[in-house]
């Protein structure tokens, strides 16, 4: 396979994981919600909690989805396998 389609499917991947860790996380925090504190809180609370266990879902599957990918990358050479997405890497240059 070329270094195209590496990146391709690295992204594809990458994407399908992402969202697969959003569901995960939405669905043990949502859980966990209604067996520990869904039966201790008031029931105005409870209205508010699908909206912050939905955001807090999105923030967990961020920070798992950077250090899974952060540890991959530690794993694989990128220069080797895969190709930029939008051109290769310029050297900065300065503006006078």
């Amino acid at each position: 396979m070329s270094k195209k389609t590496n990146t391709l499917w690295f992204i594809l991947g990458a994407t399908v994981f992402n969202i697969l860790v959003t569901i995960i996380s939405f669905v043990v925090l949502f859980i966990l919600f209604v067996r520990i504190l869904a039966p201790v809180l008031p029931e105005s609370a409870v209205a508010w909690s699908f909206p912050v266990i939905f955001i807090s879902a999105i923030a967990l599957s961020f920070i798992i989805y950077r250090i899974v990918l952060k540890q991959l990358l530690k794993r694989i050479n990128v220069e080797k396998h895969f190709d930029p997405i939008f051109g290769p890497r310029r050297a900065a240059s300065r503006r006078d």
